[in-house]
């Protein structure tokens, strides 16, 4: 398990020191950047005709009213550094009912080891109310649909699903090691790498979304990271692995998937990793992806450390950055209100 925990710490949440690139927009798209200093922006979620924000900094919800105004929400949950020094917290959060669906990453290293901790929690608007289940190593992300959570667990390479009362609980697939060529990895490291030898690294899913009946999953791959080496996977939601099919290769560590209100698949794309200078700043981006003509356009370039994309139903899109920026695309012309 130590080295699942050093493989996640170090491929998602250490933030990147170097100076900050601007985020770019595909020809006809505009882009508005929030800034919010100290902040260490994870998970979105739309509330209504406001914007749900998770804060690593601080281990606290926010909620973003369209006036532009955050305004924090819920407990605060167990937040700090890992084992390696980065930052952990709450990752996702998601409306349900009355209450809120929170994934809660891993336990501080230098706190007691606490029930919400790695961990599906239910929280309203003051506390939380109830551990759906902390049975995970790293949940990282979930999506839900009816009454039923799918989540994906970094640091076990699987997707799990379970009710929202926690009941339920079944390991619907689990991610096989992926494997690239030497030659790929020569460029990191000459001296480690045999250019004819294949090399094993975890899958390690970051992002899911439910879609036309099928759960689709983002693989961020694992250490060194190599470019190119992501993937986007999908199953059907009753889980009969044989059906699992690959929707999307030659990406560069993907970390989140979701589908826009027309149907088009939205894949975010972390960066590109360097050993000696860790991800590269103004390296991630925002793809668009039609699944049947196969398709690619690049809506956002130039992001530094994204991590959750959200889209709206008028078009526009928000992404996440560990720098406590969050980046709202939107197509040029007439302002198009969000939160």
């Amino acid at each position: 398990m130590c080295a699942f925990t050093g493989l996640i710490a170090l491929s998602l949440m250490a933030i990147a020191t170097q100076g900050s690139a601007e985020p770019k927009a595909a020809p006809g798209y505009e882009v508005e950047i929030v800034r919010r200093p100290g902040a260490i922006f994870a998970g979105l979620a739309r509330d209504g005709d406001a914007l749900l924000v998770t804060d690593l900094a601080d281990g606290r919800l926010y909620r973003r009213s369209p006036d532009g105004r955050f305004t924090a929400f819920g407990p605060v949950l167990p937040h700090g550094t890992d084992v390696m020094g980065d930052p952990t917290g709450p990752y996702r959060v998601e409306r349900h009912g009355n209450d809120y669906l929170v994934a809660q990453g891993w336990k501080p290293a230098d706190h007691d080891e606490d029930s919400n901790d790695h961990a599906m929690l239910e929280v309203d608007e003051g506390a939380v109310t109830r551990v759906v289940s902390n049975d995970f190593w790293n949940p990282y992300d979930f999506a839900l649909s009816g009454d039923t959570l799918y989540v994906v667990d970094a640091a076990r390479n699987s997707v799990e699903r379970l009710l929202a009362d926690g009941s339920g609980r079944t390991q619907l697939f689990a991610f096989a090691r992926l494997s690239t060529s030497g030659q790929a990895l020569t460029a990191l490291s000459p001296t480690e790498f045999g250019d004819k030898q294949k090399y094993d690294f975890d899958a390690v899913p970051t992002g899911i979304a439910v879609h036309g009946g099928r759960l689709y999953v983002s693989l961020f791959g694992g250490f060194p990271f190599v470019a190119g080496s992501g993937r986007i996977v999908s199953l059907p939601q009753a889980g009969q692995t044989s059906s699992a099919r690959i929707e999307a290769v030659g990406l560069n560590a993907p970390v989140d998937v979701v589908f826009d209100a027309k149907g088009e698949m939205l894949v975010l794309e972390h960066g590109t990793f360097d050993q000696s200078d860790g991800w590269a700043s103004g390296s991630g981006r925002l793809l668009g992806l039609d699944l049947v003509s196969g398709k690619r356009q690049v809506l956002l370039d130039g992001l530094t450390r994204p991590v959750d994309v959200l889209p709206f139903d008028n078009g526009a899109i928000v992404v996440s950055q560990l720098d406590g920026k969050l980046v709202f695309l939107k197509q040029a012309g007439p302002a198009q209100p969000h939160p």
